[in-house]
């Protein structure tokens, strides 16, 4: 407060008069009577008023206070313009820490390759089984592959594969493919709740050899799928292992890992497996319709309640020593979204989660740009590609350091970036930073 001066404090004195300023006039015998009375008036009614406040006064064992408690703070950040179903189950505790949406019915893409697999050795061994159908089980859970997926589900009844694993699993939210489209085994419908009991029937109730066979193929997910898709986003990008996946995806025209020309007929396949329209470049003859029978199914054959349309990417499997936690999480995306883009949201999801028992990996996570980004053994492109990053795919940097030249016109660079949970090195040319050298990150 600014102090007044002589002048101010007169006015303001002249408008507020101070007690100690007023004139007094000497007090009389009636002065004295008065304030007599008003002195035993004054004691009585401080007296009425003490004891009426102590008997309303609360003694330290009064009722609660009924105030509402402040919402639990959710932990899940679902990334805007994506639709997703959660659910983290804590095996230690027996509770769930997360659920979101987690009876919500998404289209399974290749986590239906769970059942697939379960259907196969009910009531059996893995070491019984015709060597041809243990090795499309382990090429179907380690790199989903999508030929024996659909090899497996024609010679064992199709949609009745569903029907059996329900009633055998307890599944409520698990349905199988729209009439119209019975041989799409991608259509099943499932949701986050259902998927964890799965993974709790592997991990509590089936038979010693049946749970060690498949979480031994889980643990062993292959970096590139058979179709040329990077699968080791969500659970596998965002934490230490140990942890077992499987993962989903539907809907994407291009997933980084092998080179295009590899892959060429790989998209067609997932069309005709799991119903999603190929892209125009490598159309078959049945891809066109597929990409027109897609929306009839959404709206005429009783799947009115699952999304056979928009891009699918789920992350599913378990996390930590012990398999303390079951992590679901099944996502849709906008229509046209990237494969890079739903891989980096769903990988912000899967990191905002509180899942007991996970470690994170040390670095920062750093966006990037340009497609066919190729990760290097070394600081250097002549050393041997590990694989292909999916275009503008969000990247874990753990340190920085420099090597060979690159020329990128108009970007010049030197530094390369050590990608940790890649095992390698990618140009920092790449990396979405304004600088040469990313501020912040430590050199190797």
């Amino acid at each position: 407060m600014t102090p007044l001066t002589s002048r101010g404090r007169a006015r303001a004195e002249r408008r507020h008069p101070s007690p100690r300023l007023r004139p007094s006039a000497p007090a009389g015998p009636a002065d004295a009577r008065r304030r007599g009375r008003a002195t035993r008036a004054g004691l009585l009614t401080a007296a009425l008023a003490a004891l009426l406040a102590t008997a309303a006064a609360p003694t330290a064992t009064a009722a609660p206070d009924t105030s509402p408690s402040p919402p639990a703070v959710a932990q899940a950040e679902v990334p805007a313009g994506v639709t997703a179903g959660v659910a983290v189950f804590d095996r230690q505790t027996g509770t769930f820490t997360e659920q979101v949406n987690s009876a919500g019915q998404f289209r399974s893409a290749s986590v239906v390759k769970l059942l697939l697999a379960l259907d196969v050795l009910w009531g059996r061994t893995p070491e019984s089984l015709p060597a041809a159908d243990r090795t499309r089980i382990d090429t179907m859970l380690r790199s989903s592959n999508d030929a024996a997926a659909s090899t497996i589900w024609a010679n064992n009844g199709g949609g009745a594969i569903i029907d059996r694993m329900v009633a055998r699993l307890g599944l409520t939210d698990t349905a199988r493919p729209p009439a119209t489209h019975p041989g799409y085994w991608g259509y099943t419908a499932m949701s986050a709740r259902d998927t964890v009991r799965i993974y709790r029937y592997l991990l509590d109730s089936a038979p010693a050899p049946v749970r060690d066979y498949v979480l031994g193929n889980l643990r062993q997910s292959t970096r590139c799928a058979s179709d040329g898709y990077d699968q080791h986003f969500g659970i596998a990008g965002s934490f230490n292992r140990p942890w077992a996946v499987k993962q989903g995806w539907s809907g994407f025209t291009s997933g980084g890992c092998t080179p295009a020309a590899a892959t060429a007929t790989a998209p067609a396949a997932k069309a005709a497996a799991t119903g999603t329209a190929a892209p125009t470049a490598v159309a078959t003859a049945t891809a066109p319709a597929a990409k027109a029978a897609a929306p009839a199914a959404r709206a005429g054959a009783g799947a009115a309640a699952v999304d056979l349309s928009r891009p699918a990417l789920h992350t599913t499997g378990l996390v930590g020593p012990g398999d303390r936690a079951i992590v679901a999480v099944l996502t849709l995306h906008p229509t046209g979204t990237t494969y890079g883009k739903a891989y980096t949201d769903v990988g912000r999801l899967t990191r905002s989660l509180n899942v007991p028992g996970a470690t994170r990996p040390a670095g920062t996570w750093i966006g990037t740009w340009g497609s066919g980004v190729r990760v290097r053994a070394q600081t250097s492109t002549d050393s041997a590609a590990i694989t292909t990053l999916p275009a503008g795919v969000e990247v874990l940097v753990g340190c920085q350091k420099r090597g060979q030249q690159v020329s990128v016109p108009p970007y010049v660079n030197d530094w390369w970036a050590h990608l940790p949970q890649l095992g390698g090195y990618m140009t920092n040319i790449y990396l979405s930073s304004p600088d040469n050298q990313v501020p912040g990150v430590p050199v190797c």
